[in-house]
Order: C-alpha cells, then sequence, then structure tokens
C-alpha cells in the first residue's frame, strides 16, 4: 500500500490533488427533492437499497468519503424548535447502522456518519465506530454534531439545553452558551480518542497453545475526568485498523473553528466566496496553533449545495421549478451553485487557492445531481489533473495524507520500560 502523501497544517497547499467528499440526507438537501422524477419512490428512502445505491455511486467517482445526516427528532424547517410541516421528509435511518449496513458492499470509499454528541455517551460512540472501522478494515470516521434543540434534550430528560436561536446565538450570553456545548464536544472526542488508543495494537495474543487471548498489560484505564465526562476505561473493543478513526465537525463561526482546531480531522466550514474562504482558513489555523496543533495535519474542506446540468441555466431552472414545489426560495448555511460542471470545476479550484483542502459537496437531489458529480465534475477535474484517477490507499486516513497514529499509551508504557 502507497504511503499517503503529508497534509499540510497551516503550510500552503500549492496544487495538491483536491479532496472530494459527499453529504448523503434524505432525498437531497432541497426540501421538494423528495418530490422530484429523479428521486423514485419515496418509500425507498427508508431502504438499504437507496443507501447502498448513494454510496455505490459516490465510489464509482472515487470520491474520498460520505458523510451520512442524523439528528434526534424529526427534521424541521425551524433553527430551534420542530414545526408541522407535513410536505417535507420527516424521519431518519440511524446514521451509523446504516453505515454498518452499506460497509460490506464498499471497497474504497470512507463512511462518516453523524452523531449527536450532546445527547449520547462517548463510550458508545467509540465502541460503535471502531466496530464500523473494523467492519471497513480501515474506513471509517465520524461527524460530531452539537444539538440546542430542546424536542432532541426532550426524548433523554437529562438536561435543559440553553435556550439559542438565530437572534440570540451571536449575543455574549447565546456564545457563552455555545461556546460551553462545543467545550463539551472537545471534551467528548478527548474521551472517544483515548478509548479507542486504550488497546494497545498487540494487545490481542490469540495463543491457542498456552491459553492466552490477550496482554492484559496492554489494556489501559483512560481515567479520564472532567466537568462533562468521567470514564474509567478500557474500552471492550480492540483498537481500530486506522488507530484513530477520522474525526470530522462542522463550523459555522468562531466557537465551532475552536473545535476543528483543537480536536479534528477534517473541519468543514461555509463560505460564500473566495475571500471569505482564505479569512475562514486564516481563522482555523490560528486557532490550531492556538491550540498547539499547528504542525499536525488538519484539513479544512468547504461546504457548498450543489444543482448541476450540463446546459447552462438548466440547473437554476430545476431548482426553481423546486422551490415553486417547496413554496419559498430555498437558502442555506452553505453557498447554493446552480450551473454546470465545468463551473462548478472553477470555483473548486478558485478557493484552493484560498486554502481549502477538499470539499463537502451536498447534492440538492441525490438521484440527479449525485451523477452530475461522479460523472460530470469528477471527469472535469481529473481532466485539469486535480482529482485522482484510482484509488491508492486502502484506509480512509491513506486517502486523505493523514498518517496512522501512534499509541499514546504504548509511547508511555515504552517509556517507563526504557526509563526503568
Amino acid at each position: 500500500m502507497p504511503d499517503p502523501e503529508p497534509v499540510p497544517g497551516a503550510a500552503s497547499l500549492g496544487n495538491a490533488p483536491l479532496h472530494l467528499a459527499v453529504a448523503l440526507d434524505d432525498a437531497g438537501w432541497h426540501p421538494a427533492a423528495w418530490r422530484d422524477p429523479a428521486t423514485g419512490p419515496a418509500a425507498g428512502l427508508f431502504t438499504a437499497r437507496h443507501w447502498a445505491g448513494l454510496v455505490a455511486e459516490a465510489e464509482r467517482g472515487l470520491l474520498d468519503f460520505v458523510t451520512f445526516e442524523d439528528a434526534l427528532a424529526p427534521q424541521s424547517s425551524l433553527f430551534d424548535a420542530a414545526d408541522d410541516r407535513t410536505d417535507q421528509v420527516r424521519g431518519k435511518l440511524d446514521a451509523v447502522l446504516v453505515a454498518a449496513r452499506v460497509a460490506p458492499l464498499t471497497r474504497h470509499i470512507g463512511l462518516v456518519p453523524t452523531v449527536v454528541v450532546t445527547h449520547t455517551e462517548p463510550f458508545h460512540l467509540s465502541k460503535a465506530v471502531a466496530t464500523l472501522d473494523h467492519v471497513t478494515r480501515g474506513r471509517a470516521g465520524v461527524r460530531v454534531r452539537v444539538s440546542v434543540r430542546p424536542d432532541e434534550a426532550a426524548h433523554f430528560g437529562r438536561r435543559t439545553p440553553p435556550r439559542l436561536s438565530l437572534d440570540t446565538i451571536g449575543t455574549p450570553e447565546g456564545q457563552r452558551a455555545a461556546s460551553e456545548l462545543f467545550q463539551e464536544a472537545g471534551d467528548y472526542v478527548e474521551v472517544t480518542r483515548r478509548l479507542w488508543d486504550s488497546w494497545e495494537d498487540d494487545a490481542e495474543i490469540r495463543d491457542a497453545a498456552t491459553g492466552r487471548f490477550i496482554d492484559r498489560d496492554r489494556l489501559h484505564y483512560i481515567d479520564f475526568a472532567g466537568p462533562h465526562f468521567r470514564v474509567k476505561g478500557p474500552s471492550i473493543t480492540p483498537r481500530p485498523p486506522q488507530g484513530q478513526p477520522l474525526v470530522t465537525a462542522l463550523a459555522h463561526s468562531s466557537v465551532p473553528y475552536a473545535l476543528v482546531a483543537q480536536a479534528a480531522d477534517v473541519g468543514y466550514v461555509t463560505p460564500h466566496d473566495t475571500e471569505g474562504a482564505r479569512a475562514i482558513v486564516a481563522e482555523v489555523r490560528a486557532a490550531q496553533a492556538a491550540a498547539g496543533r499547528a504542525e499536525d495535519p488538519l484539513h479544512v474542506f468547504g461546504e457548498l449545495v450543489v444543482f448541476l446540468d450540463d446546459t447552462p441555466g438548466a440547473a437554476a431552472d430545476r431548482k426553481a421549478r423546486l422551490d415553486e414545489r417547496a413554496g419559498a426560495v430555498y437558502t442555506s448555511d452553505a453557498e447554493v451553485f446552480t450551473g454546470t460542471p465545468e463551473g462548478l470545476a472553477d470555483l473548486l479550484l478558485d478557493r484552493r487557492r484560498a486554502g481549502l483542502s477538499g470539499f463537502r459537496l451536498r447534492p440538492g437531489v441525490h438521484g440527479h445531481d449525485l451523477p452530475a458529480i461522479t460523472r460530470g465534475l469528477v471527469p472535469e477535474l481529473q481532466r485539469r489533473g486535480a482529482f485522482r484517477r484510482a484509488y491508492a490507499a486502502g484506509t480512509l486516513r491513506g486517502l486523505l495524507g493523514l498518517a496512522r497514529p501512534a499509541n499514546r499509551y504504548a509511547n508511555a508504557r515504552n517509556a517507563e520500560v526504557s526509563a526503568s
């Protein structure tokens, strides 16, 4: 297996090949996507066939990874509460289980489910994603997500979340509340990473002749104690094939940028122009340096919702028809691109010069825009020498040029042995 190419931290990316991922959600990111003829019967959204087909298409396009959206309450058109709409998709399958279901049908592409960390436990996540990494032989990751919705908290009854809305999140009080949630998410990731390391790579002996299955000295208590979690460890799952599966997070402002800088391997950001991308990358890199990770590899991916057609103007017309069905013009936290694969390639390469190493694309309608990415955008980028023509690594970390991390507890134990 070829060694992964090095990934810069704060250094310039130069002309390094782009990385591409797609975010899969329902029938697509437009709220009327489920009514588009390319989607097929809406009942198929809750079948393994639907998700397996989408991931197979993404792998056919040689994409680095796919992410699966998830939540703990039905989808809503509101930021901080449920709505009563019946004209949009409501209901989801569990993202981790979907990833596990499609995993045996794939060979190369990374699988990155979303997990709401505000109301789940890092011990459960660590073993679930470690298991996915074993099943895929090193192609698992996770997107950590915080929640401020009261209806999600009400399913658990353990806490009263801060009341944050689009109007209050920018206030000093809102920023303090958001900071607390993201600091908790940072601790969550730290616990998860320690649990992944709690088994050394050679902890399993499996010597039938001597009857020794495991070397107990190579399992470690993590003894994490903080304001949000107290976790003893070790995990019950052997160390994942990647050592540390990929950790990713979406960030829109300074508070979540700090989480990305402190804890993630990939951060997704939402600039709406090239200068905005340059400013965001600079802020993330500064936060990375402040977190003591200036030399660590960290990818910053731009987010785009995409509607693609070969004919100029056709994608905008198609989006307009979907907007009419939805009863409102669709907008997003991310920039919405309507155009041709060639035009999108121009935009991505321009944004790369602003310091972005890749992009997570959100297809407006999966049935139409995902194939437009894999069969239109990818060949155009390949023609320009900006994207791979074959998978050249067997793990997700390898695809992204990330080395397999050493085990922190093995390092500490070896240092103690050397000192004695």
